[in-house]
């Protein structure tokens, strides 16, 4: 369990698109076998220490003729950002993925003095 010890606490939310492979002919959708993509997210602004963060997918466009095989997760999450990670594996053949985040934690509050 993450506890937060302040009265300030931050929300932030974006999405992402991560790849669009089939107009390129790209790994992601030519490809078989285990395949990865990452892509780095930076927070607006920055927390006073790293956030809880969740990501999931918010469109999939996946072909019908393999099976549909997905791993998507928040990795390396620090003060200023993360990677949002999406894998996937064997003959699944993925055209197109945009990811959906939420990061909650503390942030500075100036009347709050480190002695």
């Amino acid at each position: 369990m993450k506890v937060i010890r302040v009265d300030r606490i931050g929300i932030a939310q974006g999405e992402a698109l991560l790849f669009s492979e089939f107009e390129t002919n790209g790994p992601m959708w030519s490809g078989e076998g285990p395949r990865e993509y990452r892509q780095s997210i930076r927070f607006e602004d920055a927390f006073a220490a790293p956030p809880a963060v969740t990501v999931g997918l918010s469109m999939w466009d996946i072909s019908n003729s393999a099976n549909a095989r997905a791993d998507i997760s928040a990795v390396e999450i620090d003060t200023e950002g993360f990677v949002v990670q999406f894998r996937t594996w064997g003959d699944t053949r993925v055209a197109r993925i945009r990811a959906s985040w939420l990061a909650i934690g503390p942030v500075a509050d100036d009347d709050l003095w480190d002695v």
